[in-house]
């Protein structure tokens, strides 16, 4: 007798996506575009940098939004990690980042906005490689957001090993603020 299970679960455990872990390495070969600010009021064009360049041989922080210039995002996620950079770095973290599935000019535009300045660097995902890699993408649609966007997380990096992560249910701002990473440092 044959049965249908049989002959689909190979392919059915590729639809099953995996979520990063504490003790795995993020995805070191994705290129990612660092915001820079504007200058004369034009955004910049964004050098491309591989991940493993921000990540290597460091500790850091990444936190990711599921969209710039968003209410949560912009009132409380990034501007928290902001006011509490010099507190964060004081733990021994290198560099903090703020990860967006935007494109780099609008995360340019939203670092002027709420003057990022040095204390928070902001890469964009553009294209969701780094996000869908690490299994923490969504489906934002219902916010007209579009398909492929981030989930709001914060981790701890050390050469490119979390260390720590938080991911937030969907909807909620608590476990990926700058007060709790402060708490896991």
């Amino acid at each position: 007798m044959y049965h249908c299970t049989n002959h689909f679960s190979g392919a059915l455990k590729n639809l099953v996506k995996s979520v990063i872990k504490v003790g795995e390495k993020v995805p070191m070969d994705v290129t990612l575009g660092k915001a820079l600010p504007p200058v004369d009021g034009v955004c910049a064009i964004a050098p491309k940098v591989l991940s493993g360049e921000l990540f290597k041989d460091r500790k850091v922080v990444l936190f990711a939004v599921p969209g710039a210039f968003t209410p949560t995002c912009s009132a409380k996620h990034l501007p928290g990690f902001i006011e509490k950079s010099e507190e964060i770095k004081k733990k021994g973290i290198s560099e903090i980042f703020c990860i967006a599935t935007n494109d780099p000019f609008v995360m340019s535009a939203w670092g002027k906005d709420v003057n990022a300045g040095t204390a928070v660097t902001l890469l964009s995902d553009g294209n969701s490689e780094f996000t869908k890699k690490i299994g923490l993408e969504m489906d934002a649609s219902a916010f007209l957001l579009g398909a492929d966007r981030s989930q709001r997380y914060a981790m701890i990096l050390d050469s490119g090993v979390v260390k720590h992560l938080a991911v937030e249910e969907g909807g909620k701002f608590e476990v990926s603020s700058a007060e709790a990473i402060l708490k896991q440092l």
